[in-house]
Protein backbone atom coordinates (compact mmCIF):
# COMPACT_ATOMS: atom_id res chain seq x y z
CA UNK A 1 0.00 0.00 0.00
CA UNK A 2 2.60 2.20 0.93
CA UNK A 3 4.47 1.82 -2.67
CA UNK A 4 0.95 2.73 -4.26
CA UNK A 5 0.82 5.44 -2.38
CA UNK A 6 4.36 6.62 -3.41
CA UNK A 7 3.79 5.49 -6.56
CA UNK A 8 0.09 7.76 -6.54
CA UNK A 9 1.88 10.89 -5.12
CA UNK A 10 4.87 11.19 -7.93
CA UNK A 11 1.98 10.71 -10.43
CA UNK A 12 -0.17 13.66 -9.06
CA UNK A 13 2.96 15.98 -8.88
CA UNK A 14 3.98 14.80 -12.41
CA UNK A 15 0.51 15.32 -13.92
CA UNK A 16 0.75 18.84 -11.74
CA UNK A 17 3.88 20.05 -13.50
CA UNK A 18 2.75 18.31 -16.90
CA UNK A 19 1.48 21.02 -18.17
CA UNK A 20 4.40 23.23 -17.68
CA UNK A 21 6.69 20.83 -18.72
CA UNK A 22 4.85 20.70 -22.08
CA UNK A 23 4.91 24.27 -22.39
CA UNK A 24 8.52 24.88 -22.56
CA UNK A 25 11.58 22.63 -23.77
CA UNK A 26 13.54 20.32 -21.49
CA UNK A 27 16.87 22.52 -20.79
CA UNK A 28 18.93 19.96 -21.49
CA UNK A 29 18.25 16.65 -23.72
CA UNK A 30 18.73 14.39 -20.53
CA UNK A 31 16.58 16.11 -19.23
CA UNK A 32 13.72 14.77 -21.44
CA UNK A 33 14.74 11.43 -21.74
CA UNK A 34 14.83 10.97 -17.73
CA UNK A 35 11.47 12.51 -17.55
CA UNK A 36 10.14 10.62 -20.12
CA UNK A 37 11.68 7.48 -18.68
CA UNK A 38 10.47 8.11 -14.97
CA UNK A 39 7.00 8.50 -16.70
CA UNK A 40 7.19 5.17 -18.32
CA UNK A 41 8.70 3.48 -15.24
CA UNK A 42 5.36 4.95 -13.52
CA UNK A 43 2.99 3.63 -16.03
CA UNK A 44 4.50 0.42 -16.19
CA UNK A 45 3.96 -0.22 -12.68
CA UNK A 46 0.10 0.80 -12.53
CA UNK A 47 -0.05 -1.02 -15.89
CA UNK A 48 1.49 -3.80 -14.51
CA UNK A 49 -1.09 -4.14 -11.15
CA UNK A 50 -4.14 -4.02 -13.80
CA UNK A 51 -2.60 -6.51 -15.91
CA UNK A 52 -1.81 -9.07 -13.02
CA UNK A 53 -5.35 -8.58 -11.69
CA UNK A 54 -6.55 -9.25 -15.83
CA UNK A 55 -4.67 -12.22 -15.84
CA UNK A 56 -4.93 -13.88 -12.48
CA UNK A 57 -1.97 -13.65 -11.43
CA UNK A 58 -2.82 -10.92 -8.44
CA UNK A 59 -6.18 -11.30 -6.71
CA UNK A 60 -8.82 -9.06 -7.84
CA UNK A 61 -10.08 -5.63 -6.15
CA UNK A 62 -11.97 -3.37 -7.73
CA UNK A 63 -10.71 -0.17 -5.69
CA UNK A 64 -7.36 -0.87 -6.19
CA UNK A 65 -8.29 -1.19 -10.02
CA UNK A 66 -10.03 1.99 -10.05
CA UNK A 67 -6.98 3.58 -8.15
CA UNK A 68 -4.89 2.45 -10.61
CA UNK A 69 -7.07 3.44 -13.56
CA UNK A 70 -7.09 6.76 -12.62
CA UNK A 71 -3.07 7.03 -12.36
CA UNK A 72 -2.22 5.69 -16.08
CA UNK A 73 -5.26 7.89 -17.43
CA UNK A 74 -2.60 10.77 -16.47
CA UNK A 75 0.43 9.33 -16.52
CA UNK A 76 -0.18 7.77 -20.51
CA UNK A 77 0.09 10.81 -21.68
CA UNK A 78 2.85 12.45 -20.35
CA UNK A 79 6.52 10.45 -21.80
CA UNK A 80 5.68 11.32 -24.78
CA UNK A 81 6.69 15.08 -24.34
CA UNK A 82 10.48 13.58 -23.66
CA UNK A 83 10.98 12.77 -27.21
CA UNK A 84 11.91 15.99 -28.40
CA UNK A 85 14.99 16.83 -30.49
CA UNK A 86 18.36 15.42 -29.44
CA UNK A 87 16.92 12.67 -26.90
CA UNK A 88 17.68 9.94 -29.58
CA UNK A 89 21.35 9.94 -27.72
CA UNK A 90 22.47 9.37 -24.41
CA UNK A 91 20.21 7.26 -21.68
CA UNK A 92 17.55 5.64 -23.63
CA UNK A 93 16.04 2.69 -25.41
CA UNK A 94 14.23 4.47 -28.08
CA UNK A 95 14.76 3.51 -31.46
CA UNK A 96 15.88 6.07 -34.27
CA UNK A 97 12.42 5.36 -36.23
CA UNK A 98 10.96 7.27 -33.19
CA UNK A 99 12.08 10.45 -34.99
CA UNK A 100 12.87 9.09 -38.45
CA UNK A 101 8.60 7.39 -38.38
CA UNK A 102 7.05 10.48 -36.64
CA UNK A 103 3.48 9.79 -38.00
CA UNK A 104 3.60 6.47 -37.41
CA UNK A 105 5.23 7.19 -33.84
CA UNK A 106 1.80 9.37 -33.17
CA UNK A 107 -0.33 6.96 -34.38
CA UNK A 108 0.80 4.26 -31.41
CA UNK A 109 0.27 7.30 -29.26
CA UNK A 110 -3.07 7.91 -30.75
CA UNK A 111 -3.75 3.93 -30.38
CA UNK A 112 -2.20 3.64 -26.83
CA UNK A 113 -4.79 7.01 -25.71
CA UNK A 114 -8.12 5.13 -26.88
CA UNK A 115 -7.20 1.87 -25.29
CA UNK A 116 -6.30 3.25 -22.10
CA UNK A 117 -9.22 5.27 -21.86
CA UNK A 118 -11.39 2.25 -23.01
CA UNK A 119 -9.38 0.34 -20.12
CA UNK A 120 -9.68 2.85 -17.21
CA UNK A 121 -13.49 3.01 -18.09
CA UNK A 122 -13.59 -1.26 -17.43
CA UNK A 123 -11.34 -0.77 -14.60
CA UNK A 124 -13.93 1.99 -12.79
CA UNK A 125 -16.76 -0.84 -13.43
CA UNK A 126 -15.71 -2.58 -10.53
CA UNK A 127 -16.44 -5.80 -12.67
CA UNK A 128 -13.53 -8.01 -13.25
CA UNK A 129 -15.05 -9.62 -16.48
CA UNK A 130 -15.05 -5.49 -17.91
CA UNK A 131 -11.20 -5.41 -17.40
CA UNK A 132 -10.13 -8.74 -18.63
CA UNK A 133 -12.09 -7.78 -21.92
CA UNK A 134 -10.55 -4.51 -22.40
CA UNK A 135 -7.15 -5.82 -21.06
CA UNK A 136 -6.06 -7.51 -24.23
CA UNK A 137 -6.27 -4.70 -26.52
CA UNK A 138 -4.14 -2.47 -24.06
CA UNK A 139 -1.08 -5.08 -23.77
CA UNK A 140 -1.31 -5.28 -27.32
CA UNK A 141 -0.67 -1.28 -28.26
CA UNK A 142 1.81 -0.75 -26.19
CA UNK A 143 3.92 -4.45 -27.50
CA UNK A 144 2.94 -3.12 -31.20
CA UNK A 145 4.79 0.48 -30.25
CA UNK A 146 7.49 -1.12 -28.08
CA UNK A 147 8.59 -3.64 -30.57
CA UNK A 148 8.95 -0.95 -33.67
CA UNK A 149 10.60 1.75 -31.39
CA UNK A 150 11.90 0.52 -28.13
CA UNK A 151 15.46 -1.22 -28.38
CA UNK A 152 15.22 -4.26 -25.43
Amino acid sequence: MKKFAVSLAVATLVAGVAGTALAQSFQKPEDAIKYRRSAMTVLATHFGALGAMANGRAPYDAAAAARHADVISVVHTLPFAGFGPGTDKGETRAKPEVWSEAAKFKQGQDRLHDEITKLAAAAKTGSLDNLKAAWSPNSGSCKACHDTFRKD
